[in-house]
């Protein structure tokens, strides 16, 4: 065993968390600089546990929580900025990918045509549904005011 593994284990050794077994005891029973390291720190532990522990100022946990939801917060928007920036990144990729393929494969006369189409039918459901639009608004007027008139009666009887 080499003294830096037996150097990380001498503080938990002096606050009797760790019992020096097995190698550790060994290097400990020859090496001198080791011995010497476990004996300070058993002076530093018995010399803090006979000093009063200060009280912890009013308010304190709830400052120290506050203050680790906030740090937390803002490294949360920080992902999620840098995680909607890339996103945004890639579909703009994704569009412009789309629009050179359509725009080099001669689609783009294909699709004038198709949105050519859809404008003419667009225009033949507005010119087939115009003459019902007031029909359909009184019909949702009455529903809406019969709602309302059933909302109130009921609001008085607690139900």
């Amino acid at each position: 065993m080499f003294c830096d593994e037996t150097l990380d284990a001498v503080e938990a050794i002096a606050a009797g968390e760790l019992q020096p077994e097995g190698r550790i005891a060994h290097h400990l029973g020859y090496c001198r600089q080791c011995a010497a390291a476990l004996e300070s720190a058993r002076r530093v532990e018995t010399m803090l546990q006979g000093r009063p522990v200060p009280k912890p100022p009013q308010h304190f946990t709830i400052r120290t929580m506050a203050r680790i939801r906030r740090a937390r917060w803002r490294s949360d928007q920080f992902l999620d900025t840098g995680f909607n920036v890339a996103v945004a990144l890639v579909a703009l990729g994704v569009i412009a990918t789309v629009w050179l393929l359509v725009d080099r494969s001669g689609l783009n006369a294909v699709g004038g045509d198709l949105l050519n189409l859809a404008e003419s039918g667009a225009v033949t459901l507005v010119h087939r549904v115009a003459p019902s639009i007031s029909l359909y608004a009184g019909a949702a007027a009455l529903v809406l005011t019969a709602l309302t008139i059933w909302w109130w009666a009921e609001r008085d009887i607690g139900w």
